[in-house]
């Protein structure tokens, strides 16, 4: 009987390990952007295949896209009529990502809109009766870049299609992401003006991708806290929004739908719901969004003891002990000077066109503003105002030393809340002091609008701020790289390219020099058949002539991309003596310089594990880059290069930095080496290098 017992568990202990064991299985359903028409390389580079590569084995991603189609069962080609609708429900999938709602702002279709609603329900429930816990995701439509007002129109996409579907997400409870605001400065990705290209669909299967991976804590509810007053609940574009009363003060709280872990979250200033996209985004990865009104207070005493009570509420009932503060105009002086008064618990500060002295604004530009400023903090004669040094502007040192990062997004051409007044003099004393800060001027941009179209660099400036955001330096990925300034044979797009390097590493016996990198790597050739461009080529014939090579550069590629084919290719294959990791410029848009360095010490770990310890690793990092000294790409080419030269390094490795070859006595990039963009190198400069590497191989 015991062992009878005993095998029992034994078998159900199998049975669950195996089961465990079964991939995540994720479902794309949507129309032709999903499908991938108009991608180059569809099986390869739409965004659900995208998505795969980037998740692994773990998980099993599915394609049930399907071109032309509406979520509308009275539109032209309704989704629910196809045989790939049936097959996703078949799938049973864990996650369902849910992108329709192009095709139904149609002139056909968009006259059956007061369905959608009741429709896109009726989909989600479809899903849920398979699999009651899969998790659904509605992702809102990309903007439509096209002029034809009766086919696929960007204005009932916008004001109806969008709105509608956030709609449903709050009561149906399920996730959102919002697609929209990503490709509204990126009409360049949707070559149609419809449709992402490849590099379009990675910018989806990234998000898609933060979304799985996302760590969840527990929920919070705000809805019955004893301290509040006059509670009620209502929808903030898909999430659910707690209005109450604390102190007597009108207060809000916008819950996520996954709170992310440590419960991350951002304290508002001023003109609540006003350009929400970054509150929106941040929403979708888990931060919660606050509200305490300090109206006409301007950021006086009053109002910096008001938020250090609201503060202390809203960490009691479990949010982060470090928050973001978000101060959009006025909003500029509550946030710096509550941040002054409490420095540890700020995480960072995003501050939109900001008001930081008040001897700009209000008192030049508004009276009746002025007289309530002065009543605000007690300024009663011009003494009282000449001696005044209530405002940010007169902090500068304490916020500096403060050590927190800041975040400005201003208008160069606002005559509201002059930046000569505000931000300019204010960022120039922050970096004298040696604050971190960062501005975004927008040119021609008066006072408003406020924000950025595509939140991006706001979002990604407060997901690093708060230890949140992802490193894709290091997820190992394809690319979608497909363009003819590449260098490349007509036709032929990035995986041609990797396929080319793989069978060349196969097939060319043991190879001394292999070389790994982007494009100016791409540029040595070396038996490359699809490569148009060889700059390198004379500098191979002098310096490498007795030397078998192979040229592994890919256009475009940067550290994640090296890494995925490291890890899914045979360059192991070519026993290389020597091989020269030079990768990160590509990296530089994206990421900042810490994440640069990950990316690369990954990239050198896993090329030691792929080739013998015979084999030795030249180290170089990105090459030198930024034509001035001074310029941010030259600050951001030394901060790896610091970096890199402070690690140690294995037997079989070394470090190379090269800044000193192309640079002149005032450390200028030198003109006869370099092209006009300070990156790429001319035939000069690949003979420098060159010359560089055989040195070092002698």
């Amino acid at each position: 009987m015991k062992k009878q017992t005993l095998f029992a568990i034994l078998f159900c202990l199998f049975v669950y390990i195996g089961h465990s064991q079964e991939p995540l299985k994720i479902a794309c359903v949507g129309n032709s952007i999903t499908y991938g028409s108009g991608v180059v390389n569809r099986e390869m580079n739409a965004y659900p295949q995208q998505l795969q590569h980037l998740l692994g084995d773990k998980f099993l991603v599915k394609n049930y896209g399907v071109s032309g189609r509406t979520l509308l069962k009275k539109g032209d080609y309704p989704y629910w009529e196809t045989n790939e609708y049936m097959e996703a429900l078949e799938f049973n999938p864990d996650i369902v990502f849910i992108k329709l709602g192009t095709n139904d702002s149609k002139l056909q279709n968009r006259i059956h809109l007061e369905e959608f609603e009741s429709n896109y329900k009726e989909l989600i429930n479809s899903f849920k009766r398979q699999n009651e816990n899969a998790r659904i995701i509605l992702l809102l439509p990309v903007p439509a870049f096209t002029k034809d007002t009766t086919s696929i129109w960007d204005k009932p996409i916008k004001n109806k299609i969008i709105p509608i579907t956030q709609k449903v997400a709050y009561k149906t409870n399920v996730e959102v992401l919002d697609l929209y605001h990503l490709f509204l400065d990126r009409s360049n990705l949707l070559p149609d003006g419809v449709h992402p290209s490849g590099l379009g669909a990675t910018v989806i299967a990234k998000r898609l991708y933060e979304a799985i991976v996302q760590k969840e804590s527990q929920a919070i509810d705000f809805s019955i806290k004893n301290e509040f007053s006059e509670v009620s609940n209502g929808n903030f574009y898909g999430y659910n929004l707690t209005n109450f009363k604390f102190n007597q003060v009108d207060c809000k709280v916008v819950v996520p739908k996954k709170p992310a872990i440590g419960k991350p979250w951002v304290l508002r200033a001023r003109f609540w719901g006003h350009e929400p996209q970054t509150d929106i985004a941040l929403l979708e990865r888990g931060f919660h969004i606050a509200y305490c009104d300090v109206a006409n207070l301007y950021g006086n005493k009053q109002a910096v003891k008001r938020w250090n009570k609201f503060y202390k509420l809203m960490t009691n009932a479990g949010l982060s002990k470090k928050v973001v503060l978000e101060g959009m105009s006025r909003g500029g002086l509550i946030v710096y000077n509550w941040a002054v008064k409490n420095s540890e618990k700020v995480a960072g500060i995003y501050a939109d066109a900001p008001v930081l002295d008040g001897k700009s604004w209000p008192k030049k530009r508004s009276n009746v503003d002025w007289e309530k400023f002065k009543k605000a903090y007690g300024l009663k004669n011009h003494s009282d105002v000449d001696t005044f040094k209530g405002n940010p502007i007169h902090k500068i040192n304490q916020i500096a030393k403060a050590g927190f990062p800041m975040l400005h997004v201003v208008g160069e051409a606002d005559k509201v809340v002059p930046i000569s007044e505000n931000t300019v003099p204010f960022e120039n004393g922050i970096k004298t002091s040696g604050g971190n800060i960062k501005v975004i001027y927008k040119p021609n941009n008066g006072h408003h609008p406020h924000s950025l179209k595509n939140p991006t660099p706001i979002v990604d400036f407060i997901l690093r701020a708060t230890g949140q955001k992802v490193n894709f330096a290091v997820v190992p990925s394809p690319s979608a790289e497909f363009r003819s300034a590449a260098g490349w044979v007509k036709g032929k797009g990035w995986w041609a390219q990797a396929n080319d390097i793989d069978s060349l590493c196969q097939n060319s016996g043991k190879v001394d020099l292999l070389l790994m990198g982007n494009s100016i790597t791409q540029g040595w050739g070396g038996n490359r058949p699809n490569v148009t461009h060889y700059p390198g080529k004379k500098a191979v014939e002098t310096y490498f002539e007795d030397l078998k090579i192979v040229g592994a550069g890919i256009s475009g590629d940067r550290t994640q991309h090296i890494l995925w084919r490291l890890q899914n290719g045979n360059y192991e294959k070519a026993n290389p003596t020597i091989v020269v990791l030079a990768i990160g410029v590509n990296n530089f848009g994206d990421n900042t310089a810490s994440e640069i360095v990950v990316g690369i010490k990954n990239v050198m770990h896993l090329a030691r594990e792929k080739f013998k310890s015979k084999t030795k690793i030249l180290l170089l990092g990105p090459l030198p880059t930024g034509i001035d000294p001074k310029s941010d790409r030259r600050k951001k080419y030394n901060d790896i290069h610091k970096a890199l030269s402070n690690l140690k390094m294995p037997n079989n490795v070394s470090y190379h930095n090269l800044i000193s070859l192309f640079t002149d006595d005032k450390g200028f990039l030198k003109e006869e080496y370099y092209s006009g963009d300070g990156i790429h190198l001319k035939p000069e400069g690949y003979n420098v290098w060159g010359k560089y590497l055989r040195e070092i191989i002698k």
